[in-house]
């Protein structure tokens, strides 16, 4: 319970939707009770008649007015009971739109080493399955609850002014039903975390294969994935189960203890009646009260697993709410135009759900406007340069200065947004290709859109779709071949028109003319902006003003083009065979 300590700033925000919800609740409650009133003195009434030989037709108009008096009680409380889901369960609704909304802003918060280490199936079911079962305390439970409370307050009221002795008896099972609920509680709450986790697990799997399906059917895995897959849904199944089991063993208690009430109250209620303590009226009283508590009473069982169910979706979701992101925009951080000035000074860096140390004493100066191209071979630490220029990654020791001025000393959207990164592995949304471009600019003209895919290489192939740059590329990009998906990517960040321009192998996946088609249109677009080629190949078609050969996240080499043929290392070998 203590978990749902979480949701009180909710309960504060909408604390008047909920103060009135509580209202229309006790009014609600008073007009179910208030029958059994009526029914009494209506009872007792024919009763003396009938003994005094009263004519029927004398008994009718007393029935009549007995009858329109419980048909108004019951609108009455049919109004007030809409008007209390009306004001409780749209605030649960209001409740979960903002939960999801912080939930969601929080993961954007979130840095990228904290994506490495958590599944994307685990964080949709925490947004969506965990959310949802907490609305089912913050609306259902809390009506439920409340509605036990003043229900059992109006009529245990009603009852004691009868008979003190009569009311003790017939509630005495309920210690014995509060004291099962509690230890049922325990067990629900133990399984009911269990059972998520399991179902994370099995969102996680689905998500994967439906994003994978190329790489299954190619592989010709579906039987393998498929029996993966049945496996958590039998332990998920067996799980839910066992749950429902437990949960089973409510009812039949219900039932059992106000049984013995109802049981009471006949034998016990009829004694008194025969001794004159009490009227026939009275026992019918009784007998109503009893029913109009059975519901709540059985629903007791029902709100303490929504309740238990939502202290473990909320223990889950806090989880998450409680990581602080490493990288944040500090307090005085200022809103700077980034000239293009880098420097990375004895720079090392490790990731720290690997252990790899990525970088080791990396040192580089670039001035503005100046293009950098760093080489290496796969595992080299040529993409976590990308990433510390983003600050997507602080750098474990050293710093790394733009014009002069620690990077972490910049407003984190400032900085991005004033670089533009290409990576290897496009990501594209299921859009047009024209929103997919865009993405790069949202107040993009039509014109820059067209002539940074003209930049890119692409309108040629745009021109072959049926509807142009309207064509709906699929989930992420699946109607395109990877050369489409990278210059796709290339001319997003050619329309940011960033100071400093990132391409992480973005060309990897086209062809040579299409390489230099590429390259010849961006020569003169790339004057005036810090420009960092992070390649495996070289580009002979553009002149560097520095080219680093990284290995191990080492500098091997470093200096211009002919700076390294002359010196005849790893360089001239690469390009020697790469111009043969």
């Amino acid at each position: 319970m203590k978990n749902l300590g979480s949701l009180n700033k909710y309960f504060i925000k909408y604390k008047w939707r909920l103060l009135l919800g509580l209202l229309f609740v006790a009014i609600s409650s008073k007009f179910a009770v208030m029958p059994g009133n009526v029914i009494k003195d209506m009872l007792d009434q024919v009763q003396q008649m009938l003994t005094a030989k009263t004519s029927h037709t004398d008994i009718i108009p007393i029935v009549f007015k007995g009858g329109m008096i419980l048909l108004g009680l019951a609108l009455l409380r049919g109004f007030f009971m809409f008007m209390m889901r009306q004001t409780i369960i749209v605030m649960s609704r209001h409740i979960e739109y903002d939960q999801k909304n912080e939930i969601y802003n929080h993961y954007q918060q979130l840095n990228a080493s904290f994506y490495k280490s958590h599944f994307t199936g685990d964080l949709m079911n925490r947004i969506s399955e965990d959310v949802s079962r907490v609305r089912m305390y913050t609306g259902p439970s809390i009506m439920y609850f409340t509605s036990v409370v003043f229900l059992a307050i109006f009529c245990v009221w009603d009852m004691l002014q009868v008979n003190v002795m009569l009311t003790m008896l017939v509630l005495a099972p309920m210690p014995l039903l509060v004291f099962s609920i509690y230890m049922v509680n325990k067990i629900i709450f133990r399984k009911s975390s269990k059972i998520q986790a399991q179902l994370s697990a099995i969102t996680t799997t689905a998500q994967e294969s439906y994003s994978g399906i190329r790489v299954i059917k190619s592989f010709v895995q579906e039987k393998n994935i498929m029996r993966f897959f049945n496996i958590n849904s039998e332990e998920y199944r067996k799980s839910s189960v066992n749950l429902s089991l437990t949960e089973a063993v409510y009812f039949p208690s219900m039932n059992l203890f106000i049984g013995l009430s109802m049981l009471c109250t006949v034998l016990i209620g009829g004694y008194f009646a025969i001794k004159g303590q009490i009227t026939t009226g009275n026992i019918a009283q009784f007998v109503i009260y009893i029913n109009i508590l059975m519901f709540p009473i059985s629903s007791i069982g029902m709100v303490a697993s929504m309740t238990q169910r939502a202290g473990a979706s909320q223990k889950r979701i806090d989880e998450f709410l409680h990581t602080i992101p490493d990288i944040v925009t500090p307090a005085n951080a200022s809103l700077q135009y980034l000239a293009g000035a880098v420097a990375f000074n004895n720079v090392s860096f490790t990731y720290t759900h690997t252990g790899i140390t990525a970088l080791q004493h990396f040192s580089l100066n670039v001035k503005p406007g100046q293009k950098v191209a760093i080489i290496g071979r796969t595992g080299s630490g040529k993409s976590t340069i990308a990433h510390l220029l983003l600050r997507m990654y602080d750098t474990t020791t050293g710093e790394l200065l733009l014009d002069s001025k620690n990077i972490k000393e910049f407003n984190l959207t400032s900085l991005r947004t004033q670089m533009a990164y290409a990576p290897q592995d496009p990501y594209l949304f299921s859009d047009t290709i024209y929103n997919n471009i865009k993405f790069g600019k949202d107040d993009a003209t039509e014109s820059e859109i067209k002539e940074a895919a003209r930049m890119a290489d692409l309108d040629k192939d745009i021109a072959c779709f049926t509807k142009g740059y309207e064509t709906m590329i699929g989930e992420r990009g699946v109607m395109l071949s990877g050369g489409q998906k990278q210059r796709m990517v290339l001319a997003r960040a050619i329309l940011k028109n960033s100071s400093i321009l990132i391409m992480d192998e973005c060309l990897s996946a086209v062809d040579t003319q299409t390489e230099k088609t590429i390259l010849a249109n961006l020569q003169n677009y790339l004057i005036g902006k810090t420009t960092f080629v992070i390649t495996h190949r070289i580009f002979t078609s553009w002149t560097f003003d520095q080219i680093i050969i990284l290995d191990n996240g080492n500098i091997v080499e470093q200096g211009t083009h002919e700076q390294l043929m002359a010196l005849n290392g790893r360089y001239a070998k690469l390009y020697i065979h790469q111009t043969s």
